[in-house]
C-alpha cells in the first residue's frame, strides 16, 4: 500500500483517485496514518467479506446455543467499530 502525505493527495487529487483503483492508499497527516483510500470496488468486497465473516461468527454461536434474535443480530452488524 502507498502512503502519501495529505498534502500532496490534496495537490495530485486526480492521480490519486487513479493509483486507488489499482491498489488502496494510506494518507498521511504530520508522519502519522490518518486515512485509507479504496476503489468502490474494493470497499464493497471488503464490506461482503465482513458480513461473511459476521455471518460465520453467528454459525459457530447458534452451533454452541449461544443464538441471538434477528433484530439483536442486524443492529451489532450494522453498528460501526472503531477498533
Amino acid at each position: 500500500m502507498q502512503c502519501i502525505a495529505a498534502k500532496e493527495a490534496k495537490t495530485h487529487f486526480g492521480e490519486l483517485i487513479d493509483t486507488v483503483q489499482r491498489e488502496p492508499v494510506s494518507i498521511e497527516k504530520y508522519g502519522r496514518p490518518v486515512a485509507v483510500i479504496m476503489s468502490s470496488e474494493e470497499y464493497k468486497q471488503f464490506k461482503l467479506e465482513r458480513l461473511r465473516v459476521r455471518l460465520s461468527m453467528g454459525e459457530v454461536q447458534l452451533d454452541r446455543g449461544q443464538g441471538m434474535d434477528g433484530r439483536t443480530f442486524f443492529k451489532e452488524l450494522t453498528r460501526t467499530k472503531t477498533r
